[in-house]
């Protein structure tokens, strides 16, 4: 007569059915004032009202449970526990909920009213892992509902194996589960959990991940090679990793191919490059732990280049090995196989280095530098006076005599006359520029003539003057 929804005392009405044990007439109230949801598959546990039934259902099951004196109670709950574990899973389900009446009304409550994530969470909740998967399975639920309610809580209790060996008795090839383990990746990427994440990653046989993964184990944190050098079996697990997909290839290339759609997949080629950088990088991590030990290290930076980041940090590691031996020439044949490994910018190194020697004032090391840089065989004609100027560029108060001696290791007498200019020498580039060809030569000492008429260097001027 009022008109006020019923929907609140037809649940008062089924609530008190059950708590009187008249289940069938509990099904009947209810059925007026519950609705299934629109969204099956929405991230929650459903309505309010089917959630309390829920509850009160199982709170019902639990005194069964507990016998007269409390302590005997728990040791029968512990017995029961670990006679159930032994047997498979689908003989624990059947024993706890399929021959419980009360259980079998939360099922029949849930199927009609709740969500596939409540569902899910029942069985999980009933160590009723297979059950809960096989849900997720039929009905195709998305890979939110398998990380809410299955994936979050295996880890959390500790049964993440117990979860990978139910996927795989399930599916053994994973396939079914390709999309919720790429899922369960990302969650875990995302919440920085990286050893699950690993183990996860072997789990599923996803080898060029579990190597990235690796990478990050080897150098995330990192603030010295000295820490590097502890760390070396990342890299020797890399290695295992990218050898093991490489076997796989090559035998699944031979059969028919493999349907691997969810792991990673990289070409033979790429591997092998991945391979021999993990080795390079083997290499450069003993030689600079060798060189911080010994304490011949000098070049500190902010974050540590490995050869794992971007051609930049790349540059990075080899200037780092120049610059960290005893001497230019030790560490010189490593940095020039990362240089030709990764086909990087070798003059930009090499003025990169120079540069830091002319900071250290060791004005003998950069002509040692220039030294191997010729006899490495693939330096282009200029490439040393290239990176003499590059230095003369920001550097105009190198000593004389030291500067003489850079100058005059230069190649070609072009690159000589405007090294002297640069440091403002014209008396040095007057008498270069008499030495060239006559034609060339007039022209360059009318260039010296205006730098000295330009400056005021009235001695210089006459002497271009009277040559001229």
């Amino acid at each position: 007569k009022s008109g006020l929804d019923p929907g609140g005392a037809w649940h008062a009405w089924g609530m008190a059915c059950l708590k009187a044990g008249n289940l069938s007439s509990a099904r009947e109230k209810f059925n007026r004032c519950l609705k299934p949801p629109m969204d099956l598959n929405q991230l929650n546990h459903g309505s309010r009202l089917v959630q309390d039934v829920i509850q009160y259902l199982e709170a019902i099951v639990k005194p069964i449970l507990i016998a007269d004196d409390d302590y005997f109670a728990t040791l029968r709950e512990l017995e029961g526990t670990l006679r159930t574990r032994s047997l498979s899973l689908e003989m624990m389900c059947e024993g706890k909920i399929q021959h419980n009446c009360y259980y079998q009304e939360c099922l029949f409550y849930l199927h009609s009213y709740g969500t596939n994530l409540a569902i899910i969470s029942f069985y999980m909740r009933h160590d009723c892992m297979r059950e809960a998967l096989l849900h997720l399975l039929n009905k195709e639920s998305p890979s939110e509902v398998f990380i809410e309610g299955i994936f979050i809580p295996s880890y959390e209790s500790g049964k993440l194996h117990m979860l990978e060996n139910l996927l795989e008795t399930i599916d053994p090839g994973l396939e079914s589960w390709g999309v919720y383990l790429i899922a369960a990746c990302k969650h875990l990427q995302r919440k920085n959990y990286y050893h699950i994440l690993y183990e996860l990653q072997q789990f599923m046989k996803d080898h060029v991940r579990a190597a990235m993964t690796c990478i990050r184990f080897f150098t995330h944190g990192a603030k010295s090679y000295t820490e590097l050098g502890g760390k070396q079996t990342w890299l020797l697990k890399i290695k295992d990793h990218l050898k093991v997909y490489l076997q796989e290839v090559s035998r699944s290339s031979g059969r028919k191919k493999m349907a691997f759609t969810f792991r990673k997949k990289m070409s033979a080629t790429d591997v092998s490059r991945h391979i021999n950088t993990v080795d390079l990088q083997m290499e450069v991590t003993k030689f600079l732990h060798q060189c911080e030990s010994s304490g011949t290290s000098q070049m500190t930076s902010s974050s540590l280049p490995t050869l794992f980041g971007n051609n930049n940090m790349k540059m990075d590691v080899a200037c780092k090995v120049i610059l960290e031996g005893k001497n230019i020439e030790e560490g010189f044949g490593i940095a020039f196989r990362v240089l030709q490994d990764f086909q990087l910018e070798a003059t930009e190194v090499y003025s990169k280095v120079a540069k830091q020697l002319v900071k250290q004032q060791k004005y003998s090391e950069i002509r040692q530098l220039l030294k191997c840089v010729n006899e490495s065989g693939v330096a282009a004609k200029n490439d040393g006076d290239n990176i003499i100027l590059n230095c003369l560029n920001e550097f105009k108060n190198i000593p004389a005599e030291d500067l003489d001696n850079l100058i005059q290791d230069m190649d070609s007498d072009e690159n000589k006359i405007q090294a002297y200019v640069m440091c403002n020498k014209l008396r040095s580039a007057y008498l270069v520029s008499v030495r060239q060809e006559k034609a060339r030569a007039v022209q360059l000492v009318q260039h010296v003539r205006q730098l000295a008429e330009s400056s005021g260097d009235d001695v210089v001027k006459a002497i271009c003057a009277q040559w001229l």
